[in-house]
């Protein structure tokens, strides 16, 4: 008897991704998984059900769930769809439990063991199951599209008969992985680079792609590779030197964010009105409340002749291969669940097509990654940071 996986429709509005690609789910079912996917799911992605030729295509979502030992999901599911859920399945996917109260109860109440893929830890041996980065990604690339197009500026340098233009001048704020992809996407498209992080870490990256760092004189590396806290002394210090680039910068790309906490305000509305009529701001943490004082999540709106974007959920612009990532990152992290001896690899000798893996999913809480992403199990909140944050 082989594990069932069930892969349904994604609920969240605009939401284009799907857990599993068509590649993905073959390889799965290759391995002796039983793929059920939902009719359509893919269709927002550019994959259509006939490419997932060796999935079962269902309609019935209640029927899938309740024969389903794992779930996977791109956005948290509703309650509904979690109740449905068999005893003792396993869900997977982001959660991000601090905007979905709902869905954590839901969980708890199915005693459904959750791994949230936005808590697997940021270290060496999770890379390949980090979603967090393989989706910023997407979204730093994104971000400067969006500003090419909101600019009434061209980013290159251009010698034209009319005369020549000089290359837009674009600020990323944040050199973490949207951040590095935003500078390498501006630079491509031959904008003028600056970075700015509070990471001193970040400098010999950020010059790496051809960028220039804002020195502010104030380094606040934190435990993970996150920026720590800043005292009101250093935020006045490096407001004051940002506020001195902005104001020539056409395009400011921001990309800064704390997990599980609102946004850090970067920018305040005297900044955005230091700078330049036609100047852009594309906010990538609007969905946490935005770097930026004057964003609004979801909308674009102009102040004093800047123009404010607050995107979300960008990733989702570009679904096909956002969702690629997104499976791999996925199958990686259930491979964990699979104990060794057990686990049947695409090419292994002793497994060919079609035989069945382990039944029982193991879920190891002594291992640092699962223990890391596991939000929910037995009915209870396990994951620590999360609960204190919850109860708080």
């Amino acid at each position: 008897m082989s594990l069932t996986v069930a892969v349904l429709k994604e609920q969240a509005d605009g939401e284009r991704r799907v857990a599993l690609d068509p590649v993905s789910v073959n390889k799965l079912a290759e391995r002796g998984f039983r793929i059920l996917f939902q009719s359509g799911a893919g269709d927002a992605a550019g994959f259509s059900d006939a490419q997932y030729s060796k999935a079962e295509i269902v309609s019935d979502e209640a029927a899938a769930l309740s024969q389903a030992d794992i779930y996977l999901w791109v956005q948290a599911p509703s309650q509904q769809r979690i109740s449905q859920l068999k005893p003792g399945a396993v869900g997977m996917g982001q959660v991000y439990a601090h905007r979905q109260r709902d869905a954590v109860d839901a969980l708890l109440q199915a005693h459904t063991s959750c791994l949230a893929m936005e808590l697997v830890p940021r270290i060496t041996r999770a890379q390949s199951m980090d979603v967090l980065s393989s989706q910023a990604t997407v979204a730093g690339y994104k971000a400067v599209l969006r500003a090419a197009w909101l600019s009434p500026r061209l980013f290159p340098m251009l010698t034209t008969a009319a005369g020549t233009l000089r290359p837009s001048t674009v600020v990323v704020i944040g050199a973490g992985v949207a951040g590095l992809q935003a500078i390498a996407t501006a630079r491509r498209l031959g904008g003028r680079v600056e970075a700015y992080d509070i990471r001193a870490a970040a400098r010999e990256q950020v010059e790496s792609l051809g960028a220039r760092m804002i020195d502010t004189g104030v380094n606040a590396e934190g435990e993970g590779g996150y920026a720590r806290e800043l005292t009101d002394e250093e935020k006045q210090k490096q407001a004051a030197k940002l506020a001195e680039h902005l104001a020539k910068a056409d395009a400011v790309i921001s990309t800064a964010s704390v997990p599980g906490r609102p946004a850090p305000k970067i920018i305040s509305k005297a900044m955005v009105e230091g700078m330049n009529p036609g100047a852009v701001i594309v906010d990538l943490s609007a969905e946490s409340g935005g770097n930026c004082e004057l964003t609004e999540p979801g909308k674009t709106v102009v102040h004093q002749g800047v123009t404010i974007d607050g995107p979300l959920n960008l990733a989702s612009q570009a679904a096909l291969h956002a969702s690629e990532m997104f499976a791999k990152n996925l199958i990686n992290l259930l491979d964990l669940l699979l104990p060794k001896e057990e686990s049947p690899r695409e090419g292994s000798p002793e497994e060919g097509p079609g035989e069945s893996p382990q039944t029982v999913l193991n879920i190891d809480r002594e291992d640092e990654v699962i223990a890391g992403c596991l939000l929910t199990h037995g009915g209870e909140l396990v994951h620590e940071s999360t609960a204190k944050a919850l109860s708080a």
